[in-house]
Parts: structure tokens; sequence; C-alpha cells
């Protein structure tokens, strides 16, 4: 797998993202560091133009992520292969902080010749969840460390996930599910797949 092959990069991304809480480096720093881990990625770059090889390793950084505005490297999903990655956090006006990690759809599909056009045509409908289950799954389990770690108030997982924050769920998310969503209740995250 080439790192650089622009191929691997296209048809945007499946993620998981974070919405970590009120700005706080501190916290930000504590939840990417814990992602990073928990997912297992391999190697830190700041440019996704260049091999990890040919270019300096940055560190794992919220400083890094603003730095280069996102973070790259491999990851070894449950689909088969390792398969690129990158992270970026998002920190709103309003003073509140999101992290994402996002495997391109385009790595993915080499990886798994289940996910075809997807989200498109016959690729996008429920027989999707026949693939995306194992990574929700995999994904969640990266979350629920996240959050014995640093702590958020919601997680969603899918592609291109809309942003929903915790306080406009309200504790309760929808019957109908094209994201996973992850809300922390009791000490514990509460796991709800997709299922659309």
């Amino acid at each position: 797998m080439l790192f650089t092959d622009p191929e691997n990069w296209t048809g945007g991304f499946y993620e998981l993202s974070l919405e970590i809480g009120d700005r706080d480096d501190e916290r930000l720093q504590g939840a990417l560091t814990a992602l990073w881990r928990a997912a297992g990625i391999t190697g830190c770059s700041g440019s996704r133009d260049r091999e990890p090889a040919d270019q300096d390793a940055v560190p794992v950084t919220v400083a890094s992520l603003e730095e280069f505005g996102h973070l790259h490297g491999t990851a070894r999903t449950p689909l088969s292969g390792p398969v690129v990655c990158g992270c970026f956090s998002t920190r709103f006006d309003d003073g509140e902080d999101w992290l994402t990690l996002y495997l391109p759809l385009g790595a993915l599909a080499k990886a798994d010749r289940r996910i075809g056009a997807f989200p498109f045509g016959s690729d996008g409908a429920t027989r999707s969840l026949a693939w995306r289950a194992a990574l929700d799954t995999w994904l969640a389990g990266v979350a629920d460390e996240v959050f014995r770690q640093a702590g958020f108030r919601l997680g969603l997982i899918g592609f291109e996930v809309d942003h929903v924050t915790a306080a406009d769920l309200g504790g309760v998310v929808p019957d109908e599910r094209w994201d996973g969503y992850l809300l922390p209740a009791g000490g514990h995250v509460r796991y709800t797949p997709a299922n659309r």
C-alpha cells in the first residue's frame, strides 16, 4: 500500500467523530493520545503527499494538529490489511472541541471488495451493514478506550457523519440511524449501532 497513492484518499471518509467537550488543550491532547494508541495507528505524518519514510515524523500532539491541520498514519482495521487514515480536530467558536479519526473509502475499498461504491447505489443500501458492522464495532472499541482515558460527550460513527451534539440528542438516539451513536451513561459508553 502506497501512502501517496491518490486513489487511497478518494471517495469520502468513514469516521469516528467525538464531541470531546469544552475547549481544553489538555483534554484534547489526552483524547488524541488515547485515540492514536487505541486505533493502533502506525506512524504520524503531517503530509499525505510524501511517503512516511520521505518525511520527518511529527509528534501526536495538539500542536501538530494546529500546525498541519491533519495528522496521517496507517491503521489495521478488522477489514483485511492496513489502510491509510487521518485525524483532525475541530475547535468551534462556541468553545467546543471535536476530534475525528477518518478512514478514506478509497483505501477501505482496496481492503474489502464489499465496499464497492458505498454509499451510492446498492452498495449504500442496508447490505453495507454486513461489512460496516465489524468496522463500526472496532471504532466503538477505539471510542471506549478514549472515553476511559479522556472522556467525551458523544461519539458518532459512519460515513461523513452529520454532527449533532449530545445536548441536541438529550440522551435519545434516532430510531432509524445511518450512523452509530456512542453516549456516555453511568461512567460507561452505550453504543447504538447504525441500522440503515
